[in-house]
């Protein structure tokens, strides 16, 4: 006979342990929250701790990723005490986490000017049972950083933790701004998150920047999550982000999992390609942009294949990439591009550009200096061309647009998505993400949860459209009428 209270115990772990394994969704430490005691003599010692879910298996999304990509298969792996807490509390900064593995007793963690008393280290519970399944011993003992966890497994946080100030970030919006914020969506499952990127709105925060999509999509785009969505990028390898003046198509991922998932997608993908993927007709990772350029190219399609180098200008104060024609004198990274021209007309050229690697600026560069037919609003590298914008303007043309400026109209975020088109004193960028397509991640992750003889072969393709801007649908209809 089955002791009751034993298999309420089971249940309920069971339960804990779905919520991680499944989900994927960030876990908050507030909900996990429990006050761990043994008996009298223990608990003085031990006090009160922050009591984690059981470890489970858990999927590898850097090796999924890599098999998505056609490298290695293993996908399930051991994972440590540190990768577990950072699952468990996505809300924690990592450098505090790596901080309550190496504090001894009674030290003070101080981080970002808060003063944190670490009264015990982190522990671990191990739970050994008999043949019979009945649990037989609870030890609770300290863990290291890099520790193995075990099926079963909890891990106690010092419940001082608590003290330190969860980082709230204030994001207030019109009610306009944020429907206007979810109208950008394209496509969302359990596993990502797509938007149509507006021109003019960074992707990512930084110094002088008071409203990224990053940010909004936090704080408009998380519905139901516990997570945010994460852009699919680390700090040193950007290998999916769109410049501030583009536009298009930008995944997210909506756990941490399937974010790390795409980065090795794309990473596999990007990093590694090579004029021999042209030619793959089954590329799970295709990316095609819209681009207009001032001229036309000599050849009507053709394959770019020029590295790039970072160099700076202006005395030090910027910096600007350039195709580098002698790689052992200096840094550079490969570079290929494939391009189609769409169509040609008065002195402008539509063309289909397709990056196989992800360089930065890399359209913009191959465009303006392999090609010597910069992109339409590219100030940085197609300046020379834009020092005479108005001798470009044919005169039919210009007596058919009707090009209006509109300054009445208050627009989201300040962005100006009136105007910009190829008959404004100023035009904005014309180059647009318009069609990706890219492997099922949320399906590949239900595939390998549900049975570890998975077959990812017949995984389904997702094809991603975002149409033109306003500034670019308008040049287009001019140049087309």
């Amino acid at each position: 006979m089955v002791d009751p209270s034993l298999l309420r115990r089971f249940l309920l772990l069971r339960l804990q342990l779905c919520s991680v394994t499944r989900g994927g969704a960030g876990l908050s430490i507030s909900a996990f929250q429990r006050h761990y005691t043994t008996n009298k003599d223990d608990n003085d010692k031990r006090g009160k701790w922050f009591t984690l879910p059981p470890f489970g298996s858990s999927i590898n999304g850097s090796a999924l990723g890599k098999q998505l990509a056609g490298c290695s298969r293993v996908v399930t792996s051991e994972r440590t005490a540190v990768k577990w807490v950072i699952r468990c509390c996505p809300q924690l900064p990592r450098n505090l986490i790596q901080k309550l593995f190496r504090l001894r007793q009674g030290e003070a963690c101080c981080f970002k000017f808060t003063t944190i008393k670490i009264q015990f280290r982190v522990r671990r519970e191990s739970i050994s049972s008999d043949n019979g399944g009945q649990i037989q011993e609870r030890k609770l003992k300290r863990v290291t950083a890099k520790d193995s966890l075990n099926m079963g497994d909890r891990i106690f946080l010092p419940i001082t933790i608590q003290e330190f100030p969860t980082e709230k970030k204030d994001c207030p919006c019109t009610e306009e701004e944020v429907n206007y914020i979810r109208s950008l969506e394209l496509y969302k499952d359990p596993a990502i998150i797509v938007v149509n990127k507006p021109p003019g709105m960074p992707v990512q925060g930084g110094i002088g920047i008071k409203r990224s999509l990053d940010e909004l999509a936090a704080a408009y785009l998380t519905y139901d999550y516990s997570e945010p969505p994460r852009l699919v990028s680390f700090p040193v390898t950007q290998v999916h982000r769109l410049d501030r003046d583009s536009s298009g198509i930008l995944v997210m991922g909506r756990t941490q999992t399937s974010a790390t998932v795409l980065h090795s997608v794309f990473r596999e993908k990007t990093i590694g390609a090579s004029k021999d993927d042209i030619d793959n007709e089954k590329r799970i990772l295709q990316r095609w942009y819209w681009a207009l350029v001032i001229g036309s190219p000599r050849r009507s399609k053709g394959l770019i294949s020029a590295p790039l180098g970072k160099v700076v200008v202006d005395n030090g104060k910027s910096d600007r990439i350039t195709v580098v024609n002698n790689t052992q004198n200096m840094t550079s990274q490969h570079a290929i591009t494939e391009y189609r021209v769409i169509e040609s007309s008065h002195g402008y050229t539509w063309l289909e550009l397709s990056p196989l690697t992800g360089r930065k600026h890399q359209l913009r560069v191959h465009c303006a200096e392999v090609l010597g037919t910069p992109i339409v609003g590219d100030y940085k590298y197609g300046w020379q061309a834009h020092r005479k914008w108005k001798q470009l303007h044919p005169s039919d043309l210009i007596k058919n647009s009707n090009e209006k400026v509109s300054k009445e109209k208050a627009l989201p975020f300040g962005l100006d998505l009136e105007n910009g088109s190829i008959f404004g004193k100023h035009p904005h960028l014309h180059l647009h993400c318009k069609e990706m397509f890219l492997p099922n991640v949320s399906q590949a992750l239900q595939t390998v949860q549900l049975s570890s003889d998975y077959d990812l072969s017949e995984l389904e393709t997702l094809k991603l459209v975002a149409p033109l801007p306003s500034h670019m649908q308008r040049s287009w209809d001019f140049l087309n009428s």
